[in-house]
């Protein structure tokens, strides 16, 4: 549990309690995981009390403290209810997780998409009464036009393009 703490606040939680109960004496028993996201309330069943962001961060601290981790994860919007320094915190947190295994990530935030070494960025179309999806690998120039797009919304804003490239140089750094 001190160990989910300790990445909690990794994750910008940092008054965050986490536990386990063990209900019964048999290994089979019900086992819940508690939280308390803020000073002064006590751990509550995580399922019941914690936010979408919340919950997604504490899945990511029990899964960094796990040292079985399979080759390859995949999150599918592990970031969830986060923004800013927490969601830069998620993207640094799954790149540390991403090192010696794959790591697969469903994204919408700029701030952790920026931590991968390679993206991939899906596109719905309609045709014929059919809708169709397909995924393209983005070189470092496409990088920067979707991270844009997904600031701002305009591919083409030189305001986003410019904090796409921040972005990206902070992912290169570490998240510093």
């Amino acid at each position: 549990a001190q160990a989910v703490e300790g990445h909690l606040r990794q994750l910008a939680m940092s008054r965050a309690c986490f536990g386990v109960s063990v209900e019964g004496p048999d290994p089979g028993d019900s086992v819940q995981f508690l939280l308390s996201a803020n000073a002064g309330e006590p751990p509550l069943p995580l399922a019941k009390v914690a936010s979408g962001g919340e919950l997604a961060r504490a899945m990511l601290a029990a899964r960094l403290v796990l040292t079985d981790a399979p080759p390859t994860l995949v999150f599918d919007e592990v970031d969830a209810g986060v923004g800013g320094q927490a969601a830069l915190a998620v993207g640094r947190a799954l790149a540390a997780l991403a090192d010696g295994r794959q790591v697969l990530v469903v994204t919408h935030l700029p701030q952790v998409a920026a931590f991968a070494d390679a993206q991939v960025t899906v596109a719905k179309a309609e045709a014929r009464g059919r809708t169709t999806a397909s995924a393209t690998v983005l070189d470092e120039p496409g990088r920067v036009i979707e991270l844009s797009r997904m600031l701002s919304g305009h591919p083409d804003s030189s305001a986003a393009r410019g904090h796409a490239e921040e972005l990206l140089a902070t992912a290169r750094r570490g998240g510093s």
